[in-house]
């Protein structure tokens, strides 16, 4: 147990005094261009469905 608690007493030192946290606005442009990509990516996903979609549906009716 004593191993434990340990971890834990190191743990929260290293996350309060030796862990580098982003500034608020860094985190918030950050967080933008995650959200971005992921809009960019879900559309290009969409786009490839609908496609392929249509293909088959056009290969199915021959």
């Amino acid at each position: 147990m004593s191993k434990f608690v340990n971890y834990i007493k190191e743990s929260f030192v290293e996350l309060t005094k030796k862990v580098t946290w982003p500034t608020w606005d860094k985190l918030q442009s950050s967080s933008i261009v995650v959200l971005v990509t992921s809009v960019i990516l879900a559309l290009v996903i969409f786009v490839i469905d609908f496609a392929f979609q249509n293909l088959m549906s056009f290969i199915y009716t021959l």
